[in-house]
Parts: structure tokens; C-alpha cells; sequence
């Protein structure tokens, strides 16, 4: 069609809807009922109608509505010949075995070989037919189980923008601390939700938080290329009475509708607020993107965007080590609980293990196993390190055998800030789609945290930890809809189904 014509006909399309959804219902009716019509009837009728459009215009319409007509009735009588076929093989198939009345034998049995070869293929059919629907069957039956499983117990909101990182005080009182872009940590009572403290020390994003192993102290990391070192003193409000056990997760309320930057009545903004730091670690040369406590407390260790990560003495905040390798930025690093580890994670796809137990001999094992950035990787009780990465997948690793990973957990999204139960070893991935996964070392899934528009995150999950200290508040996720959730999981069932 002529570049003219086309322009014309989006001007008159544009002008008159109602003459263009006129001709459209003209179409339909020409297509049910053309057999009905002698050939060249609907240009009569239609150049019989008043129109507005040009005689070249409308005839080159005509004829392409007329193609279009065309391809309909041959796929139509396609259909109804596949239809016939589809038929005639369901005849065949009742009678499996059988030769048909005065044909030669030899041709009967191969028929009748051919037929029991077609059955053998139909049963087949059936049989993957109905495997697949048991699946799906079974998928339905898993996610109504894991909500029962999985059960939302706390909303903890207060933060103005997306919280990056989570983190459980290991001294009592036991509170929950949160990260957020907003350039705030807040601690908040695990069982009422409410915010007792608020740390605005930093300049920049806080894209990290993790607590001292004995004392009230924190270590924030910051995007404004500083981690601080904070203490801390918390007086948390009375527990509230407990809710109804027999009440359903629908009834919980409903804060989609909640509008960005909204805070409750127990928002940061009534609570306490420390602005200076005890010590404040400034070495680095990029954004400090996370940081943590090697066992016993006396050292931290920062990962920072300028592809190095640092160990500090925390008494004197003095640098003791440079940690140098990575071609790339820094995502995360973790210490070992008992022992002198440090594991960094890179956007380079590896992650490196740095030993300091010999105080004369640090050295260095790097892991290659993923293709995309690397987001996190974590120690486990045990000698083994869990690693998540933006390629979708999740590898379990032992540190005697660094070579390739024992078990390979494959995702349909991006994986973030994992975290590995102390106790029982079950693995927390908080997804780029919004999905938290529950997952055992061995990579057989277990559950998926509830998620609708009433309950769980509204956008991406970013961080996750285990709170085994609390078998009613047990995990908690936090995402970039500015809320950190408390799940209750109910371990022993969730080990029953597996």
C-alpha cells in the first residue's frame, strides 16, 4: 500500500472511531457467515454503504480484508480436517489389535502392529498427561501448604526509602536492626514492631548492619565510603497481648495502598536518635558496601566499590590489612563464626576466602563458579560457604574442595543477600522478583514465602536472616518497599514435608 494511503487511513482511523469499529463488525459478521454468501456479496454490500474514505483507499481495504477472510476459511478447513484425522485415530484406537474385514493378512498384521504401536503412544500420553497435571495439582497443594508453614507475623515500617540489609542483636535485649538508603539504621522491638532507636550518623546510603558478638555495639556501612562503629542502649516497649492463633493470614491489613513515605505512630521520628560515632573507619575510595565482625569482636572487616576489602582493629580503628584481588567492585563480605575467615564476593563472578588464623600467612582461595556478579557469600556452621548470584543460581561449596560446588540450586530470578539457619541448615534466597525461597544444603526446595498484595513484599526482597534465637519470629526478609517482614517458619513441618 502506498505510503500516502497508509498515512490517510490512520488520519480517517483517527478522525472517525466510531466508522472504524463499524467496519470491524462488518468483518466479523462476513467471516462467520461467508458460506452462507455468494462470492463478491459483502464489496457489494459494503460499496453500497455511505463512507468517507477514497475510492483507492477503500478498494485496497476491501481486498485486504478479503485476504484476511481467505487465510480464516483455510485455517477453519484445515481445523476440521485435523478434526476428521483426530476422529478417525480415536476410532483406530477402540479397536486396538484388530485386522480389518477382507484385506490380506500380512497388510492386517501390520496394521494391527501399527495400531498397538499407537495405542503404546497414546498411553504414553495419557500417562505424561496426567503427570503433568498431578504436578500441577501438586504445586497448588505445596503453595497452600507452605502458607500455613510460612506465616507472616510482623510488619516492621518506618523507613523512607528501600532498606538494604538486616541484622539480630546477639546480647539482650534481642532487637532487630535495619539498613536503609535513607542514611538511617533503626532498631526496632521484634515483638511489637516498634522503632527504639534510630542512628543518623551517617552521610550517605547505610547498605549494611551487623552486631557485636558480647557487647552493644553496631558496625554500619555507608555509601558515603565510611563504616561506623555505634553503642547502643534500648528499653523495649511491653510485648502486645497475643493474636488470635485460629485467625487466617487474609485478615491481616492491607498496606498496598500505602503511600511512600508513610509512618506509623511508632515512626523513627518519636524515638531516640544517636548522630556520632565511636569510631569511624574512613580508608576506602568507593562506597563501603558492607561490613562485619570477625569472631570475638576485636577486628571488622570492611568490602568497598573500590575493589578491595579492609581489616580494622576496632580499639584504635587502625588499617591492619588491605585485601587486594578482585577485579571488580565488592558486593559483600562475611566472617566464620568460629574462626579467623573472611569470604568476599565481587561483581567479577568469583568470591575469595582470606584466612587469618596465622597471624604470619594470610592466604587467599578464590571460588569460580558463577557467570554474573556474585551478591553474597556465607559461611555455614560446618566447613562449607553458600553463594548467591545474579546468574539465578545458588551454589553450596566445601572448603576442603574448592574445585566445584556439591550441590546447585537453580532460580527463575536473581538472587540477593542469602542467609543459612545455624541449627538446622536451610537456606533463606530473597529474589529480585519479589520471591522469598526456602531451600535445604542439598538444594531440594522446601517452601516459598506467602506473597499477594496483602501479604509479603512489594517489590524486590533485598537481605534475609535467621533469628533461631525466637521460635515464634524465626526469619527476617527485608526489600525495597521500605518494610522489613518477621516470619514465623514453622521448621519441624517444613522438615516433615520434605
Amino acid at each position: 500500500m502506498p505510503v500516502e494511503s497508509g498515512s490517510s487511513s490512520s488520519a480517517s482511523a483517527a478522525r472517525h472511531p466510531k466508522q472504524k469499529r463499524k467496519a470491524h463488525s462488518l468483518s466479523i459478521r462476513r467471516t462467520n457467515s461467508t458460506e452462507e454468501r455468494p462470492p463478491g456479496m459483502h464489496r457489494d454490500m459494503l460499496e453500497g454503504q455511505d463512507s468517507k474514505l477514497p475510492l483507492s483507499l477503500r478498494n485496497n481495504l476491501l481486498d485486504l480484508f478479503g485476504q484476511i477472510e481467505r487465510e480464516f476459511e483455510n485455517l477453519y478447513i484445515e481445523n476440521l480436517e485435523l478434526r476428521r484425522e483426530i476422529d478417525s485415530l480415536n476410532e483406530r484406537l477402540t479397536g486396538d489389535g484388530q485386522i480389518l474385514e477382507g484385506g490380506d493378512p500380512n497388510k492386517g498384521a501390520l496394521k494391527a502392529k501399527a495400531s498397538h504401536s499407537t495405542s503404546q503412544l497414546s498411553q504414553k500420553l495419557k500417562t505424561t498427561y496426567k503427570a503433568s497435571t498431578s504436578k500441577i495439582v501438586s504445586s497448588f497443594k505445596a503453595t497452600t501448604g507452605s502458607r500455613a508453614i510460612c506465616q507472616l507475623l510482623k510488619e516492621y515500617v518506618g523507613h523512607r526509602d528501600g532498606i538494604w540489609d538486616l541484622g539480630i542483636t546477639r546480647t539482650q535485649p534481642v532487637v532487630l536492626g535495619t539498613a536503609s538508603a535513607d542514611h538511617s539504621a533503626l532498631l526496632w522491638s521484634i515483638e511489637t514492631g516498634k522503632c527504639v532507636l534510630r542512628y543518623a550518623g551517617h552521610a550517605g546510603s547505610v547498605n549494611s548492619i551487623k552486631f557485636h558478638p558480647t557487647e552493644q555495639m553496631a558496625l554500619t556501612a555507608s555509601g558515603d565510603q565510611t563504616a561506623h562503629i555505634w553503642r547502643y542502649m534500648v528499653q523495649l516497649p511491653a510485648p502486645p497481648p497475643q493474636p488470635d492463633a485460629t485467625a487466617s493470614c487474609d485478615d491481616d491489613p492491607d498496606l498496598s495502598d500505602r503511600e511512600d513515605g508513610d509512618l506509623d505512630g511508632e515512626g523513627p521520628g518519636e524515638v531516640p536518635t544517636i548522630r556520632v560515632a565511636t569510631a569511624t573507619l574512613k580508608s576506602h575510595q568507593g562506597v563501603v558496601i558492607a561490613a562485619d565482625w570477625l569472631v570475638g569482636g576485636r577486628q571488622v572487616v570492611t568490602a568497598s566499590w573500590d575493589r578491595a576489602a579492609n581489616l580494622y582493629e576496632v580499639e584504635t580503628s587502625e588499617l591492619v590489612h588491605t585485601l587486594t584481588g578482585h577485579d571488580q567492585e565488592l558486593t559483600h563480605c562475611c566472617t566464620h563464626p568460629s574462626q579467623r575467615l573472611v569470604v568476599t564476593s565481587s561483581r567479577d563472578t568469583t568470591f575469595r576466602l582470606w584466612d587469618f588464623r596465622d597471624p604470619s600467612i594470610h592466604s587467599v582461595n578464590v571460588f569460580q563458579g558463577h557467570t554474573d556478579t556474585v551478591t553474597s557469600a556465607v559461611f555455614t556452621v560446618g566447613d562449607n560457604v553458600v553463594s548467591g548470584s545474579d546468574d539465578r543460581t545458588v551454589k553450596v561449596w566445601d572448603l576442603k574442595n574448592m574445585r566445584s560446588p556439591i550441590a546447585t540450586i537453580r532460580t527463575d530470578s536473581a538472587v540477593n543477600r542469602l542467609s543459612v539457619s545455624t541449627n538446622q541448615r536451610i537456606i533463606a534466597l530473597p529474589h529480585d522478583n519479589r520471591q522469598v525461597r526456602l531451600f535445604d544444603m542439598n538444594g531440594v526446595r522446601l517452601a516459598r514465602l506467602p506473597r499477594s498484595n496483602r501479604m509479603g513484599h512489594r517489590r524486590m526482597v533485598c537481605c534475609s536472616v535467621w533469628n533461631e534465637e525466637n521460635q515464634s519470629c524465626n526469619l527476617f526478609t527485608c526489600g525495597f518497599d521500605r518494610q522489613a517482614i518477621g516470619w514465623n517458619i514453622n521448621i519441624p513441618a517444613l522438615l516433615q514435608e520434605k
